[in-house]
């Protein structure tokens, strides 16, 4: 009976211990992005959990303006984006926990319009986030490097 009871204890650490391993880092705060060689700041990005989804808009545009003056907008988008502020734009919708990082759902790149799928991962202690959007599979697409404001 005392081993069962051993092996019993074993089991519910051993199964503690990996699904608080499988947990991802937070992603939540505000974020500086920058551009794909990560020289040039672009934006600052709010993420924010909404009904256990992870949701990202645009809080400020280093250029906020188009080349006549104006507010940019998008104008490569399409459906309800067509022709919007890229500035309050949604443009990171349902992620969901998935091992080590938050997939499931799709980033928006406002200079072209279109949409990816996305994965986001919290990495040096929860100071960068590397976001990656692709088309299809993973192994396919670009990664960039937020960091924490």
């Amino acid at each position: 009976m005392k081993r069962i009871n051993v092996i019993f204890l074993f089991a519910l650490f051993f199964a503690g211990a990996f699904s608080l391993s499988a947990d991802p880092a937070p992603v939540t705060g505000v974020w500086r992005t920058f551009n794909d060689a990560g020289t040039k700041e672009e934006s600052t990005v709010e993420i924010y959990e909404k009904d256990g989804k992870i949701f990202g808009k645009i809080l400020s545009l280093i250029d906020p303006n188009d080349k006549d003056g104006k507010p940019a907008r998008c104008t490569e988008c399409d459906g309800p984006e067509k022709d919007k502020p890229i500035l309050g734009m949604v443009i990171i919708k349902g992620l969901s926990a998935d091992g080590d990082k938050w997939t499931g759902g799709r980033i928006l790149d406002p200079n072209d319009g279109t949409w990816y799928k996305c994965s986001l991962k919290a990495t040096e202690g929860g100071k960068k986030l590397e976001v990656r959007g692709y088309i299809g599979f993973s192994l396919i697409g670009r990664s960039q490097f937020w960091q924490k404001k």
